[in-house]
């Protein structure tokens, strides 16, 4: 598949290199959904709406139905269908496969009962359920999921939009990345270094957001006058990062390895795409394969900025910003 540009393709020949994804009819996805009923429904958003289904062998489903007025759900729907069908990875959601019938377009994934990680981490009640050992799981878990689309898979990708609602938890708490809709395939001469790191500042994020129990745009609108990143910046200058942990998750014998993650997660966040460690990198940190950590320069603060600056070695003059419209999530997904 190589370069082209998968939302090129006509609606005709979308699956033409796609042909072990198989198809199911709109009958067979009415009927595992209770006919699309509003008590199936996980959420909705820029896609269109989810639902949960259950086929009649008890197989769980969930269900993306593209809403026939979304121009960047079409977008999405063929972005996810040539990039997630190629992929197979414990780490990264399933995609079980698709309809395409009339008006009607569909995704078909594997049900992830306990929804995203945003919804448990940043809610005040559900946060108790992700202690340490848990937390450090999903790290891991994103950390393995990464470098396999970066280096293993059939494909090379970026995923260009990783954050903790795009981070769903099966029955035990084990991370899938999902939500390929904004992810870019790239060549073997493309995958330079450079490019891995854009991963890395996404995780950063997702390395602070995950020790705080806080999320970094709700952080900025509803709590303080700064920006998560900027106050953990803050808290490393006054040499008190302890103060960025969540109260109650930090048990003494965790507390260096919970502090690693600050520190890691700040390199990860560094202003300019050459100073930070790629996502291979990132898990050698973690885990103290690589013992001496750097000293983080300052983080670009700002969301946006970090996108832009991170991926305009990437894209030319392509613009970029990170899509915080995600699925309004009701149940598990």
């Amino acid at each position: 598949m190589g370069n082209k540009n998968p939302t090129d393709f006509s609606e005709a020949n979308m699956l033409g290199d796609n042909s072990e994804l198989p198809f199911f009819s709109v009958e067979k996805l009415a009927s595992a959904t209770n006919n699309f009923s509003v008590d199936n429904k996980l959420g909705e958003g820029g896609f269109g709406s989810e639902y949960k289904g259950t086929f009649s062998d008890g197989q769980e489903i969930a269900v993306k139905r593209l809403s026939k007025s979304s121009g960047q759900g079409s977008v999405e729907f063929k972005n996810e269908i040539v990039v997630i069908s190629k992929l197979q990875h414990r780490n990264l959601v399933r995609l079980v496969g698709c309809c395409i019938e009339g008006e009607e377009k569909m995704l078909i994934y594997e049900y992830m009962p306990n929804k995203s990680l945003d919804a448990l981490l940043f809610d005040a009640a559900k946060r108790a359920l992700l202690d340490w050992r848990i937390r450090f799981q999903i790290i891991e878990g994103i950390c393995r999921g990464t470098p396999y689309l970066h280096r293993d898979s059939r494909l090379k990708v970026i995923h260009r939009d990783l954050k903790a609602s795009n981070i769903l938890l099966d029955e035990e708490l084990n991370p899938k990345i999902s939500d390929f809709g904004m992810a870019r395939i790239f060549g073997g001469n493309e995958l330079q270094a450079n490019t891995v790191r854009v991963v890395g500042t996404y995780l950063g994020v997702l390395l602070l957001e995950v020790v705080s129990g806080k999320g970094n745009s709700s952080f900025y609108q509803y709590e303080h006058s700064l920006s998560l990143l900027r106050y953990s910046w803050n808290l490393w200058n006054e040499d008190n990062v302890r103060a960025l942990i969540e109260p109650g998750l930090s048990e003494p014998r965790f507390e260096e390895e919970i502090l690693r993650y600050i520190h890691v997660g700040l390199l990860c966040v560094q202003e300019f795409a050459k100073d930070r460690p790629t996502v291979s990198t990132v898990l050698s940190m973690l885990t103290s394969e690589i013992a001496h950590l750097p000293t983080p320069k300052q983080p670009a603060f700002v969301e946006r900025q970090i996108s832009s600056n991170a991926e305009s070695s990437l894209r030319g003059h392509d613009e970029c910003s990170i899509n915080y419209n995600t699925f309004t999530d009701i149940q598990g997904r």
